[in-house]
């Protein structure tokens, strides 16, 4: 029975279905019954996943990034490894280290969103994913599929929240993190694995000096728009300015036909590893690059692309149409 109960805490997960893994050392035994309850956090003896040993610990400030994944009804009414029956709806997690149970906060790396989360559970069993979320977790949280980047950081919630979280409820989300810290916090993804089906805008490491894939992004509203001016160089007072060199407008769709406005960048490299990922083509305007798809024959088929460069991360991607 024990086994059968580790077996099932000891899995990942990617887009709602858990992907079966090596199983965990000794868990924490279970609680029986069903009621949830906070008893005295419980940490487990150490266990391996392909190759690679988990110490669980009580470190009151952990915070690290990483990636989260999420599960879904296909576990539901299961055994957690503290041997609450799991569900499904409710804001939990399942963590490698952390004590069970304990709260976190997550923070989406992309939007800045930031839940407070109860943690229940052993995983994932894989080594490339921080956290799985259940899908009430990742739902508040705004990951509708797939993986994510997040930050985990370990907090005390008051009484009140606690109990909303053991419940299932959710508790209100956090203010939102910062665009500077965001950046600084993807930097801390160097080093991290990648899972599959990551777009590599999302594993890079921007610095400071070099925003964060997108921080340089800007939305060109139309095929005749103005892109941002840069700062001019300074000059001596007695040289005459040069006159500004009227660039070429990008080429238009056909007549009639629509497209997908996914970006514009300040760096062409930017430009052209979006344009890779997206299956687009970059053109120039004025100072920036701007990253099209299309032309598409339908407002359908332009609609379609447009989803899936939001997929990759381009959260301003917008059906034009080319007059």
């Amino acid at each position: 029975m024990l086994a059968a109960m580790v077996l099932l805490a000891g899995c990942g997960s990617v887009d709602g279905k858990r992907d079966s893994g090596p199983v965990a050392g000794p868990s924490p035994a279970p609680t029986g019954g069903s009621a949830v309850t906070d008893g005295p956090p419980k940490l487990g003896a150490p266990f391996t996943v392909a190759g690679t040993t988990y110490t669980p610990a009580d470190i009151p400030d952990y915070d690290d990034v990483g990636y989260a994944s999420w599960y879904g009804e296909e576990l539901a009414g299961s055994p957690t490894a503290i041997g609450e029956p799991f569900n499904p709806d409710g804001i939990s997690a399942a963590h490698k280290t952390l004590p069970l149970p304990s709260y976190v906060e997550v923070t989406a790396l992309d939007t800045g969103r930031t839940i407070v989360v109860r943690v229940s559970d052993r995983g994932p069993m894989t080594n490339d994913r921080l956290i799985d979320l259940s899908k009430g977790a990742a739902q508040q949280l705004g990951l509708n599929g797939g993986v994510a980047a997040v930050r985990v950081r370990r907090t005390s919630p008051p009484m009140a929240e606690r109990a909303q979280l053991r419940s299932g409820g959710a508790v209100a989300t956090r203010l939102d993190t910062p665009d500077s810290l965001l950046v600084l916090l993807r930097k801390k993804l160097e080093g991290k694995p990648v899972p599959a089906g990551v777009a590599a805008a999302t594993a890079s490491k921007p610095t400071p000096s070099a925003p964060a894939p997108g921080g340089d992004r800007f939305i060109v509203e139309g095929p005749g728009a103005k892109a941002p001016a840069a700062k001019p160089a300074a000059t001596k007072p007695a040289a005459p300015k040069p006159a500004a060199a009227k660039p070429a407008p990008p080429p238009p769709a056909a007549s009639g036909s629509y497209a997908v406005q996914v970006a514009a960048f300040s760096s062409e490299s930017r430009a052209n590893a979006a344009a890779k990922s997206v299956g687009g083509t970059v053109t120039r305007a004025g100072n920036l690059w701007r990253v099209r798809m299309g032309p598409f024959a339908s407002e359908a088929e332009a609609a379609s692309a447009a989803s899936k460069a939001k997929a990759k991360g381009f959260r301003d991607a917008q059906v034009q149409r080319d007059r």
